[in-house]
């Protein structure tokens, strides 16, 4: 399950990413509540995703 918190200190490089306005609203909505900074949800979010991603040879099927 995906629990929201504070980590992610250390966070310095800056890129650019371009989110549907749903999706934004979304993760600002999340953010909010549980009261983290917008980049620090979509960090986690990320981290969750890599380390909950199927092997590519289950994806192929």
């Amino acid at each position: 399950m995906f629990v929201v918190e504070n980590e992610f200190k250390n966070a310095n490089i800056s890129r650019t990413v371009r989110f549907t306005e749903p999706l934004f609203e979304k993760l600002n909505e999340v953010a909010a509540q549980n009261d983290v900074s917008f980049n620090l949800l979509v960090l986690q979010c990320c981290k969750y995703a890599l380390e909950h991603q199927a092997p590519a040879e289950e994806t192929k099927e």
